[in-house]
């Protein structure tokens, strides 16, 4: 038996990052079973993000329309002069959680992926030298992914940027926390012993 709706509606869930054919039927189901109180509710927030929910023009993290400047980009106690570099803006809210940074943000959105058809043109790589160009970005923090496409783009940005007088890191690698030597990947391993540091 099919129902043209609700596969349209499955198929729709299904392209969402994290949800699988299954995961979306399961959802799926579970909204038109209950549409009053889950979907309409749904309905709404889908609405009220599509109309109110933006991309700073500044960083890239999600904002408010009313607030674009973000608050990030605008609170006066952030420091000016360390710019973190993500490639998405999910990985602002990501290291905000975690809390220690200080600094402002730069999403790229993407990182450079021959696969993918991604080059320096299709990511946010202009403004960044932009603002690296105002003077007031002493360090540039790479927070981008360690596999082969994070690898490459960050080696773009630290040659990019090498004329700049900036300083360019990039995160620590390292066994995750409350993790031991026998749970980790070789790769993660040989991280971790070139990144050591005197206790």
């Amino acid at each position: 038996m099919s129902n043209q709706a609700l596969d349209s509606l499955i198929r729709a869930l299904s392209r969402l990052p994290g949800l699988g054919r299954r995961s979306a039927e399961r959802a799926a189901l579970a909204l038109v079973r209950r549409p009053e109180p889950l979907l309409d509710e749904l309905v709404r927030a889908l609405q009220q993000a599509r109309q109110q929910v933006r991309c700073c023009e500044r960083c890239g993290a999600f904002t408010s329309v009313a607030d674009n400047p973000c608050v990030l980009c605008t609170d006066p106690a952030r420091d000016d002069s360390l710019l973190c570099v993500v490639e998405e803006a999910g990985d602002i809210l990501a290291l905000e959680r975690a809390g220690g940074f200080r600094g402002r943000y730069h999403a790229l959105m993407g990182k450079l992926s021959p696969a993918k058809q991604t080059g320096p043109t299709e990511l946010r790589l202009q403004a960044l030298a932009t603002r690296v160009a105002g003077g007031q970005v002493r360090e540039v923090l790479l927070a981008l992914s360690t596999d082969m496409e994070g690898d490459a783009t960050a080696g773009f940005i630290a040659e990019m940027l090498r004329s700049r007088g900036v300083r360019v890191t990039r995160l620590a690698f390292g066994l995750p926390a409350d993790s031991g030597v026998g749970y980790a990947d070789a790769l993660t391993l040989k991280r971790a012993i070139g990144g050591r540091m005197e206790v």
